[in-house]
């Protein structure tokens, strides 16, 4: 099966045209339109965002060794 996949900006939602598709005229094809989901990408920036924030936090005053191990040992007693 040959899959063609090609982005297209919707700008009549009654009226879709593609243009230029490698396929034969009268052959009969499958369409599926899957609308980008955009929530992923906002979810990641937020993401980058706080990892870069905390980074800055700890810039001035980083955590030693002990001080991070002594957290996950607090972690699994549940504290």
């Amino acid at each position: 099966m040959k899959t063609y996949k090609k982005y297209i900006t919707i700008k009549d939602p009654n009226h879709v045209i593609w243009s230029d598709l490698p396929f034969q005229a009268g052959q009969r094809v499958e369409v599926i339109i899957v609308a980008e989901n955009n929530e992923r990408a906002v979810l990641a920036e937020k993401l980058r965002r706080l990892l870069k924030e905390t980074q800055i936090l700890h810039a001035d005053n980083p955590l030693t060794e002990e001080e991070i191990v002594a957290e996950i040992e607090a972690y699994r007693r549940g504290e």
